[in-house]
């Protein structure tokens, strides 16, 4: 038995199942998953079975027949989204339906909506119930989920990577923005979500190695060769300098290689670094 990954209409995440004999890259396949027989795209190609995994089957190549059942089922799973969604703002219901999906025998429909609170669905379940018998099933969706299933562009003018490429959603924290020197602007830093972007998590472990090599911010420190002292202002990581306020008044980017941090200012966190701790004031402080 061997193992190939397939991805399901209207989502980027792979699921591994098993199959007795393999389909190529590309092909439409029946799968049968946790609702039931589906169609997927098959995206990778076969591996052995791993014991501890939990899988499930790719059935057969997706026949023109099943191919066109799967396509009218996806038409009535649009007209019934949105009936749904009026039916919602007729009842005054504080939620939206993102997505009706049907399996491919026609016994089972998902209906994803999101709810900032718990809402009674009741009535949603009569109003499916008079347009299909199948078996109805309601699913609760976050943001991150929604935009997923709904598909939008990122701020960089591309697909948003929820519905592209990612696989799972990593925890995404402000610390990330900070390390990153990115003004704390939620307008910049949300995504079509509403939550912070995704795409804040790439990079941040390299930022955390070049932060640990520089002063962080606010901390005092001298030149080594000129001696002139101040206070950190701004980092920039990328090219290993820091903005410092001198005792003079003036303002200058200088190297952290060039700088000692005076004795007490520690280092680490957001900016904090391996510069060399000075031991002694120098002679025109003393």
């Amino acid at each position: 038995m061997l193992i190939q990954s397939v991805r399901f209409d209207g989502s980027p995440r792979l699921h591994a199942m098993m199959t007795d004999a393999p389909l190529p890259v590309g092909a439409r396949a029946v799968v049968q998953g946790k609702r039931g027989p589906e169609v997927a795209t098959v995206r990778t190609g076969p591996t052995p079975r791993s014991e501890d995994g939990r899988y499930g089957m790719i059935l057969r190549e997706a026949t023109p027949e099943d191919l066109e059942r799967w396509a009218e089922l996806a038409r009535e799973a649009e007209d019934l989204k949105w009936f749904l969604r009026a039916r919602v703002r007729a009842r005054g219901i504080a939620a939206k339906v993102v997505a009706v999906e049907f399996t491919l025998d026609g016994n089972l429909v998902t209906i994803s909506y999101s709810a900032e609170e718990r809402i009674e669905l009741g009535s949603l379940i009569a109003d499916v119930r008079g347009h299909t018998r199948a078996k109805v099933n309601f699913a609760a969706v976050g943001p991150r989920e929604q935009a997923m299933m709904i598909g939008t562009l990122g701020a960089c003018g591309r697909e948003n990577c929820s519905s592209n490429h990612l696989q799972e959603f990593a925890p995404v924290s402000i610390r990330m923005a900070r390390d990153q020197q990115l003004p704390l602007n939620p307008e910049k830093l949300s995504g079509p979500c509403g939550r912070l972007l995704c795409c804040l998590q790439y990079e941040h472990g390299q930022y955390q190695d070049l932060l640990k090599e520089i002063p962080r911010k606010n901390a005092r420190v001298c030149h080594t060769e000129s001696g002139a002292c101040g206070k950190v202002t701004k980092l920039h990581p990328l090219t290993g300098s820091v903005d410092v306020y001198t005792d003079e008044g003036l303002l200058a980017n200088v190297p952290a290689s060039a700088l000692t941090v005076l004795k007490g200012e520690a280092n680490g966190g957001a900016g904090g670094g391996k510069a060399k701790e000075r031991r002694e004031r120098p002679e025109r402080e003393r």
